[in-house]
Parts: structure tokens; C-alpha cells; sequence
């Protein structure tokens, strides 16, 4: 490596780390730029993403939903002081008949009751046979004999029985003609053929199947399913929700969603009225088990009664009659009505026994309510105690009877109140509106659905342009090649016909442009076929004499003005230009440098050295046989690979037949005596080599030449890919002059600057038949 162009790399490392820190910066105008230069990438995903959500919600299943409200009401106290809602408590929340509800006792009685358990499902037209049977479309001509089912075909089933291996798994009926039809199993087994209006029975495996009605032709398939207990009542529960409005309202809103209205109608009638038949049930069950409870005691008590009514008239008998004074007659008042109550609370605590634990705060509460009443008439008892025997005897009897008289009396109200609410039991759950189904569905929401695809096409034509320019960062401005330690000779515009000559190869030009917007692999498969219409046709032309007056090739022409001061200090009189990768334009380079120069009253030789892949031979309308490898290997004379063209001093050497071993013949003695020769013989020799990073050809080259020219394309080749090519000349020997930066075009990004990309460049470079 020469010490200029270590100090050039040296000079480039230190711009590099002074300008690591502003690259991290994010310049949001410059991303605006990006986005308006790839603008049409953007609005064909956007369209493409937004047509997508359109088809999505065209064809999407349409979902209703129906709903209905119950109400909760506080249960009734028909039951007196024996209801055992005493304390204050409720007994039905709103949250526990929420989860009754979604119970399975609730939804499998009112998934039979709906007849959910029979899925009877068309073959439609896959994709869209759906959605145009939705919109009535009918049979097509085409269509005729397919399994497919079209707007007017159904069938009723009015019954299916298989076995529990069957249960859950899909059944084909196949119509056979008007009346008739075939059953197969999912293997395509036929199970058996029937007749509308009778029944097909099968015993291995178990199958019975009713058909009422055919409506619909030949060769059209249906599928049924037999659902399980399980599969109807989570199919009833994944669309099943139950939300309380308002506040401790006891009013409960039920809705059930699915794509058929009459079924969800028909299933969300059957939850409530299953749900209000329970309900009703349990209120009368309970009213029974307290009624079988009341008439076990009732004789019980009655013979208590029988017994103290004896008691104490025998002892009045015995004693003759004996009266009771004012203060006495209070004591047994009181102590009546405490075994009363205590009485009460002891029937009360059976039944708060049965709910709850004696932990419980409501069964604490009664406890110390006893206790209170218990130690009030152990006080009384102590009075009674002091009074005189006859007296106190008396007073015990006749408040046995007394008591047992009112208990008796409680228990026959009570027995007569438990009939009249078992005979008038409704229960504390009504039904407030019946199941209703909205007239439009609630999804899919085609508005919405565009407006979110319109978003996201939007989003992603974003990112995908923003990933594209992060993942390939081409050079764009002349500070940045500067950055790198080359000096700039020239900047190329680009131009229509530039454009069209600079794509020689009509295949490359179509991949390209393809792959700029679908990315390279899919680009490539899909611009093949394109590319081979185009084939055949004339490619020729040099832009400097077709256009002199072209901006390109002004530029050129200030290029030749610094290439002359630059080749003044050069060893020799031979150029070379080359580029980090294909296609940076190399061959329009060298073939309109050469023109422009010729032009300016030099006598120019141009050499063709890329034998794999050269076309500089289009350029001027002739072809590649008799070129630079044929002079090499020694088919060719010399004489006869030097061609002339329009212009009387420029003359150009094709790359002849593409050898197998190009670089071993660029290396021989031959080649560079006949550079010496060509050097005596021509004022300039502008020799075309291959992409320095795709083979060495340029750096076989480049030891030869007294000034060698990077020709790098504007937002193609990233600074890390221009480094490794300065690196890789370099290192064998081969110093880079300058560079040209080619093919620059209007756009919004121009205008700024960005970082640097990271990779390893390695393309592949075969050589093309001769043409």
C-alpha cells in the first residue's frame, strides 16, 4: 500500500469517529425524503393491505346477537317469623344467579331444548362460496355437478342418532336424486343410503337418521355433526354473557352471539325459560321440605298440649281451686312468652344448622339471643322459687300449657301458610323481555375493518420503506466518498436515455425495478418471464454522440477536463475504471469517457477487460467474438481484435469468447506486452474491468495502469461496501485515484446525508454465453 493511501485511510478513520455521534441522530426530514421518494412502495401496500381488509370483511361470517333481561327480585317472607331470610341476609345475589346461569345444569337443558345438538352444515364454494351464498347468488353453469351448495340448497334433518365414537365428528350426506342421499364417515366410508321421510338405521357403527326434506340437486354435499352434551354446552357458553345493570338493581341482561339469528333467538328463550323453571322448582322444594317438616312436629306439640291441659287439671282437682294474684299471673305472662321465643330460635337454629357453620355471624347472633332469653327466665325461675307451693305449682302448669297452647297454634298458621305458598309458588325470578335479535350484525364492522387496514397498509408501507433504507444505505451525497479518502472527479446525472442505455441488459432492468418493490428473490422470479419478451431488441447507441448535449455527459466532459491534469502524474497513459459491485454503471462510463475524449482530438482506445460479462461491443452494434480473451489465448491476431468506430480516433476491443480462466489470462506476459503496445499507439486506454469485490480481475488489472478510478452509484453502493473494495485494491497493490459517483437522481433524500450499513459483500459473477 503506497503512503498516500494509507494517510487517505487514515484521514477517513478519524472523519468516521468525529462523525459516529451525529449519525445516531435521527433526522425526521430526512425520513420524510425517504418516504416521498419510495411514496408509490407506499400507496401500493397501503391499497393491497387495505383491499385485503375489504375481502376480509366481505367475506367474514356475519355475527348477531340477541338479548334479554331477567329480574332478580328479593325473596318473598311468606313464612312469617319462620322464613329463614330473618337477620337481615338475602339469600339471591345477582353474582350468584349470574354463575347459575352459565352452570351446565342451566346449559345443557337449554341446549337440548334449542336442539343444538344437531349441526347441519353446506359444502360451500371454498373461500367466497360463503359469502355469495349469503347474497343469494345462485347456481352458476359451471357449477353444474359439483358437491358445492349454492343460495336455495338445504335439507332438514329431523333427527340423528350415532353412537358416543361418532359424537363431535362430521358426517357427510351426499344427494343422490330428488328423494334419495347417501351417509358416509369422515374416511369417505358409506354408512348406509336413504329416502326422505324414512328413517336410515345402521347398526355398526350405530346410526339412525330422519331426512324430511331435499332441496337441493344431485352430487351436493352436506355435513353433520352430532355435538356431545360437552360440546353443546361450551358451544352455548363461548358465546353466553350475563352483565348486571346497575347497582344492586337485581336486573340481569343476557346476550348470545353466533352467526344464525333464529338459533341464538331459540337458544336465549330456552336459557331463561330453563333458568325460571329451576328457580321455580327450588322455591317450591324448599316450601315442601319446611311443610314435611311442620306436620312431623304439629302432633308432637299437640300431644304436649293434651298432657299439660291433664296436668294441671288434676292438680286443680287435688287442690280444689286455687287463683293466681296479680303479681303471679305477670311471672307467668313473662315466663310464656321467653318459651315462646325460645321455643322459635330453637327452630330456627335447626335450620340455620343445615346452611351454616356456628362460626357463622348470623348463627352467632341467634346463639347470644338465646343466651339473653335463657338467663332472663332463669330469673324469673329463681322468683318463682320464693313463692308458696300451691302457687308455684299452679304457676308451672299453667305455663306449660300456655306454651305449648301457642306453639301449637304458630305451627298450625305456619302449616297453613307453607300450603297456600306451595300452592302459589312463582318464585323470585321474572322474565322482563324475551329474547330479541338485532336486525343489522354487530360484526364484522366493514367501516372499522378498512379504516384499520387503511392504518396498518399505511404503517407497514412505512416500515418497510424505513427497513429497506436501514438495511441498504447507498451513498448519496460527494461527502460521504470524501469520508472515505477519494477524492471526486465527477457526479453523473441521471437521464432518461442514460437510463435506457445504462440497463443493457433488459432482464437486470426489469429485476431491478422489481425488486425495488417486492424485495430481490421475489423480485427476480417474478421479472424473469418479463424479461425474456424483450429479448432480441437493439440495445446499441453511445450516449455521447446520440446526445452530446445531455446532462450526463456534461458532466463527463468535466471529468476529462481533471482526468487530464490527473494522468499527467500517472506512469503510464492507461485508466481503469472499476466499481465495488455490478451494474454501477462502468460500461456507460467508459464507453461515453472514451467518446468525449476521442471528441476532444485524442486518439482513444477502449478495452473491454470484464470477459465474463462485458457488453461494451453493444454499445457500438457489434458483437463479441474476435475480442481481448481470443487475442490471449492466441486464436486472434492483434490487428483483427482492434476495432474501429464511427469516430475516426476511438477504437474499441471486445471481451471475445468468455474463457474459463479470465483472471489467469489477464496475469500473463501476453497481456501486458500488449498494453505496452497500445500504450505507444494511443494517446488513452480506458480499460473496463469487473466489479473489484466480485473477482480480482480489477486488481490483476490495476498493477498495470497508471490511474485507476472507482465508479460508485448513487443510493446503490453503501460506504462499508466502497471501503472493502478500497481495501481489497489496495492491499494488492493497486491505489484508487478517485472516484465518480454515477447515476444521481431528483429526489427528496438527496438532500441529506446518512450513517454507514455493515455486511460482507460477496456477489456472484458467471460468465454469459457468447452472443
Amino acid at each position: 500500500m503506497t503512503e498516500a493511501a494509507q494517510q487517505s485511510r487514515a484521514a477517513s478513520s478519524i472523519r468516521n469517529s468525529q462523525s459516529g455521534p451525529a449519525d445516531d441522530e435521527v433526522d425526521l426530514g430526512y425520513l420524510l425524503a425517504i418516504c416521498l421518494d419510495n411514496r408509490w412502495l407506499i400507496i401500493i401496500i397501503t391499497v393491497l393491505t387495505t383491499f385485503c381488509g375489504a375481502a376480509y370483511a366481505w367475506l367474514a361470517t356475519p355475527e348477531y346477537r340477541a338479548d334479554a333481561l331477567l329480574q332478580v327480585e328479593q325473596r318473598a317472607n311468606n313464612l312469617g317469623a319462620l322464613d329463614m331470610a330473618l337477620l337481615g341476609q338475602e339469600t339471591t345475589q345477582s353474582t350468584t344467579q349470574s354463575e347459575i346461569l352459565r352452570s351446565r345444569m342451566i346449559m345443557g337443558q337449554a341446549a337440548q331444548q334449542a336442539g343444538l345438538d344437531l349441526v347441519v352444515q353446506p359444502n360451500y364454494f371454498p373461500v367466497i362460496g360463503e359469502a355469495l351464498v349469503r347474497r343469494g347468488t345462485e347456481r352458476p353453469g359451471w357449477a353444474l355437478g359439483s358437491p358445492h351448495a349454492w343460495a336455495g340448497d338445504s335439507i332438514d334433518v329431523g333427527e340423528l342418532l350415532v353412537e358416543q365414537a361418532l359424537q363431535g365428528r362430521p358426517l357427510t350426506l351426499k344427494i343422490t336424486g330428488p328423494t334419495s342421499y347417501t351417509l358416509s364417515n369422515v374416511d369417505g366410508d358409506v354408512l348406509g343410503t336413504g329416502q326422505v321421510g324414512q328413517w336410515l338405521r345402521q347398526g355398526q357403527p350405530y346410526v339412525e337418521l330422519l331426512v324430511e326434506r331435499i332441496t337441493a340437486p344431485a352430487d351436493v354435499e352436506f355435513t353433520l355433526i352430532k355435538r356431545s352434551e360437552t360440546q353443546m354446552i361450551r358451544y352455548l357458553q363461548g358465546r353466553f354473557e350475563v352483565a348486571q345493570r346497575g347497582r344492586d338493581t337485581g336486573i340481569l341482561e343476557l346476550t348470545l352471539t353466533g352467526p344464525n339469528p333464529q338459533e341464538i333467538q331459540r337458544s336465549l328463550d330456552a336459557i331463561a325459560d330453563v333458568y325460571l323453571v329451576q328457580n321455580i322448582n327450588r322455591q317450591a322444594a324448599e316450601a315442601e321440605s319446611r311443610l314435611e317438616f311442620l306436620e312431623q312436629q304439629t302432633p308432637l306439640i299437640q300431644d304436649n298440649l293434651n298432657s299439660a291441659e291433664s296436668r294441671l287439671n288434676d292438680y286443680r282437682a287435688t287442690q280444689d281451686s286455687v287463683d293466681l294474684d296479680f303479681e303471679t299471673r305477670s311471672m307467668l305472662e313473662r315466663l310464656v312468652e321467653l318459651e315462646s321465643e325460645l321455643n322459635t330460635l330453637q327452630i330456627q337454629e335447626s335450620e340455620l344448622a343445615q346452611r351454616f357453620t356456628p362460626s357463622h355471624p348470623s348463627y352467632q347472633a341467634l346463639l347470644e339471643k338465646r343466651r339473653q332469653l335463657v338467663g332472663e327466665r332463669n330469673r324469673l325461675e329463681e322468683q318463682v322459687d320464693t313463692l308458696p307451693e300451691t302457687q308455684r305449682q299452679v304457676l308451672r302448669l299453667n305455663r306449660d300449657v300456655e306454651v305449648s297452647q301457642q306453639i301449637y297454634m304458630q305451627m298450625l298458621n305456619a302449616t297453613q301458610e307453607l300450603r297456600i305458598a306451595r300452592a302459589g309458588t312463582v318464585g323470585n325470578v321474572r322474565i322482563l323481555d324475551n329474547a330479541l335479535v338485532g336486525n343489522n350484525p354487530i360484526s364484522p364492522r366493514t367501516n372499522l375493518i378498512i379504516a384499520i387496514a387503511l392504518i396498518a397498509g399505511l404503517a407497514l408501507g412505512l416500515m418497510v420503506v424505513l427497513v429497506r433504507h436501514m438495511l441498504h444505505r447507498g451513498v448519496t451525497s460527494v461527502e460521504e466518498l470524501q469520508a472515505l479518502g477519494l477524492q471526486v472527479y465527477a457526479t453523473v446525472p441521471l437521464s432518461e436515455k442514460q437510463q435506457r442505455l445504462f440497463d443493457r441488459f433488459t432482464a437486470q432492468k426489469t429485476r431491478r425495478r422489481f425488486s425495488k418493490v417486492l424485495g430481490k428473490q421475489l423480485g427476480d422470479r417474478v421479472s424473469k418471464p418479463l424479461a425474456k419478451r424483450h429479448r432480441g431488441r437493439s440495445e446499441g447507441g453511445v450516449l455521447a454522440i446520440m446526445d452530446p448535449s445531455d446532462l450526463a455527459i456534461e458532466a463527463l466532459r468535466s471529468l476529462r477536463t481533471s482526468l487530464h491534469f490527473a494522468m499527467l502524474e500517472a506512469s503510464n497513459n492507461r485508466l481503469m475504471l472499476t466499481g465495488p459491485s455490478p451494474a454501477v454503471g462502468k460500461s456507460f462510463i467508459s464507453t461515453n469517457l472514451a467518446a468525449i475524449c476521442a471528441q476532444g482530438g485524442q486518439r482513444v482506445l477502449l478495452i473491454d477487460a470484464d470477459m465474463r460479462k462485458g457488453h461494451i461491443h453493444r454499445s457500438f452494434e457489434g458483437n463479441s467474438e474476435s475480442g481481448l480473451s481470443d487475442f490471449l489465448v492466441g486464436d486472434t491476431p492483434r490487428d483483427e481484435v482492434i476495432r474501429s468506430t464511427e469516430l475516426e480516433t476511438l477504437d474499441y476491443i471486445a471481451r471475445g469468447t468468455a474463457p474459463p480462466n479470465p483472471s489467469e489470462l489477464l496475469m500473463t506476459r501476453r497481456f501486458s506486452e500488449f498494453l505496452d503496445s497500445l500504450g505507444q499507439e494511443y494517446d488513452l486506454v480506458i480499460i473496463d474491468t469487473p466489479p473489484a469485490l466480485a473477482v480480482t480481475d480489477a486488481a490483476v488489472v490495476g498493477k498495470q495502469v497508471g490511474a485507476t478510478l472507482m465508479i460508485t452509484r448513487f443510493r446503490e453502493n453503501n460506504p462499508k461496501e466502497i471501503e472493502r473494495a478500497l481495501q481489497q485494491l489496495e492491499s494488492a497493490g493497486v491505489p484508487v485515484k478517485g472516484s465518480i459517483l454515477n447515476a444521481i437522481e431528483r429526489s427528496a433524500s438527496a438532500y441529506y446525508g446518512y450513517g454507514y450499513g455493515y455486511g460482507y459483500y460477496q456477489y456472484e459473477y458467471k460468465s454469459e454465453k457468447d452472443e
